[in-house]
């Protein structure tokens, strides 16, 4: 039953494939490329065989991949599409995504900052809030959030989260179940860490927690892999006690390799961004 279902939901992503290729194909005008426009073309846009001379491709795999035929797909081959259909970042993700493909450009170093509107919303939100990148690097926090992770947040140290929870004794005392948590913040890591798997600056973290944790190096290699689901995170505070709050995390549209971590404080109904 479930191989019958695998079938035909690998019929319907090849088809779904196939369709969003022709109308992202016949949106663009052969003038863009150089190419005789005119009356005598049956349909709009390019065809088939444009589009596959103009991508290096053979005419025949560019026709069956429209017609939604299991046929092999390179991810270099896609990324050739995208480019001479011109598409946008989330055509591009959608296209990737369609084919079941990681796209090679996905492995390049994503841009180090983020958007100023997104970093200002911080100083919005009441409770603790925090904006992550795939390296688990805090980029920007508010008050509340400096007040909440003594040891990460607060002055002058280092601002990556797993550091901070695997190589900071700090992180060891503020969270409160440290073990549980860091099974878990292992787990989340490793779809980052998949997303970004040849980039440098990703093996040199990893290189690094390997060497300098015993935990996370008796961890990582099970492979456990988990969503950044949220829910409830408690904390012992060397000044307020245990605190429970509840975790909720965003990836903005605009940059969907950031993570916009908030805790909502259930008890009191103020909103706030989470830990570990």
């Amino acid at each position: 039953m479930k191989a019958a279902m695998t079938i035909e939901t690998d019929q319907a992503r090849r088809q779904q494939l196939g369709e969003f290729l022709r109308s992202q194909r016949a949106r663009l005008s052969p003038n863009l490329f150089g190419l005789p426009g005119g009356t005598r073309r049956r349909t709009p846009g390019l065809r088939r065989e444009e589009v596959a001379q103009l991508g290096g491709l053979s005419t025949t795999w560019y026709t069956w991949l429209e017609q939604g035929r299991d046929i092999s797909l390179s991810a270099h081959a896609l990324g050739r599409l995208a480019n001479v259909l011109k598409f946008s970042a989330a055509e591009r993700a959608y296209l990737f995504d369609l084919a079941g493909k990681r796209d090679p450009q996905g492995t390049s170093e994503a841009e180090p900052a983020a958007p100023a509107a997104l970093l200002a919303s911080l100083q919005t939100i009441a409770g603790p809030a925090y904006v992550l990148d795939h390296l688990w690097n805090a980029l920007g926090w508010n008050e509340a959030a400096a007040a909440l992770f003594t040891g990460w947040l607060d002055g002058d140290n280092d601002r990556n989260l797993l550091h901070f929870i695997f190589l900071n004794p700090a992180g060891q005392l503020l969270i409160d179940g440290w073990e549980a948590r860091a099974r878990r913040a292992i787990a989340e890591f490793r779809i980052d860490y998949g997303h970004h798997l040849d980039e440098p600056a990703m093996q040199t973290l990893v290189r690094r927690l390997t060497t300098e944790s015993p935990f996370f190096a008796h961890a990582w290699p099970i492979h456990s892999v988990t969503g950044r689901e949220g829910g409830i995170r408690r904390f012992s505070h060397p000044q307020r006690g245990l605190i429970e709050l509840q975790q909720i995390t965003f990836n903005p549209t605009i940059r969907p390799d950031l993570k916009l971590v908030m805790l909502v404080d259930l008890a009191s109904g103020e909103t706030g961004t989470g830990a570990a």
